[in-house]
């Protein structure tokens, strides 16, 4: 299958896409090398296509209803999947992690994190992985920008943060 044909049948599998799609399922689907099809989402990005990337693969961006906040918190990465659990138990959307490096500045990780399932997907990825989390190169601080429905659940997210001592405070 050519490039074009093989963009628009992945565009067409991303609109539909209930959950994220990994490089390797799509080059294992189109016989191509996974290589390639890193270079299409980034042919089909630079065509104004919003694909995000995330830890489980590509979807693309959707349109929130809902509101969005950051927090700040402070852990080390035994208590990654704490921290998440909590957000997603209490309403949260883990949208993404963002730390500050002082050579590049701000760093964001696309997450998408929505349930349980989610925070399982994510944590066995690392676990799985010689990868260390974006946290750790700042001592454990990170922000994460967190969707929700309602004020009442960002409220929630933040008081099981702070009980569990993982929202950071001065």
């Amino acid at each position: 299958m050519e490039g074009k044909k093989r963009r628009e049948v992945i565009a067409e599998q991303l609109k539909t896409a209930q959950k994220p799609i990994s490089a390797s399922k799509f080059a294992q689907q189109f016989a191509v090398s996974r290589q390639i099809i890193v270079g299409d989402i980034a042919l089909m990005r630079a065509s104004g296509l919003e694909i995000k990337a995330t830890a489980r693969g590509y979807l693309l961006q959707e349109k929130r209803h809902g509101k969005l906040s950051k927090i700040v918190v402070q852990h080390d990465a035994s208590r990654t999947n704490e921290e998440l659990s909590l957000i997603v138990q209490n309403g949260g959307e883990v949208v993404d992690v963002i730390v500050e490096h002082e050579i590049y500045g701000e760093l964001t990780g696309n997450l998408q994190i929505k349930t349980p399932a989610d925070v399982a997907a994510f944590m066995k990825k690392y676990q799985q992985s010689n990868a260390s989390l974006l946290s750790e190169l700042t001592n454990g601080i990170h922000l994460h920008t967190i969707a929700y429905e309602k004020d009442e659940d960002f409220v929630n997210i933040k008081n099981a943060l702070a009980k569990a001592g993982i929202l950071y405070q001065e």
